[in-house]
């Protein structure tokens, strides 16, 4: 599965235009302590976090994460999706909780790390 065909199913909406969305997504990560997360991220993993810094895109790329997702339709600064789509990476806002998000992604198939 890629980005684009998680999207509909955790009625995503992408902040990043067309970057990204092409990325595989082989797991699925909820977490919002950049600590933790640098610690046990990993490549083409689908993020989801309510945490929407500059610092969330470094963590993101520095992983090669396929995409970010922020939950209940949190505000995400342009400049901050602008950074995701420089670096390649997909970030999506979504009206679903993160529990829910990540209750649809492993329904869908998508494991943990």
């Amino acid at each position: 599965m890629n980005v684009r065909e998680l999207m509909p199913h955790i009625e995503a909406r992408a902040l990043t235009g067309e970057t990204g969305l092409d990325n595989p997504v082989s797991a699925g990560y909820a977490c919002d302590l950049l600590s933790w997360v640098m610690a046990h991220g990993r490549e083409h993993m689908a993020w989801v976090t309510v945490q929407t810094h500059m610092n969330v895109i470094a963590v993101a790329t520095l992983h090669e994460m396929s995409c970010v997702i922020i939950p209940e339709g949190i505000r995400v600064e342009d400049a901050v999706a602008a950074k995701a789509a420089e670096e390649g990476v997909a970030m999506l806002s979504s009206p679903l909780t993160a529990y829910e998000i990540s209750g649809r992604m492993h329904a869908l198939g998508v494991g943990a790390r």
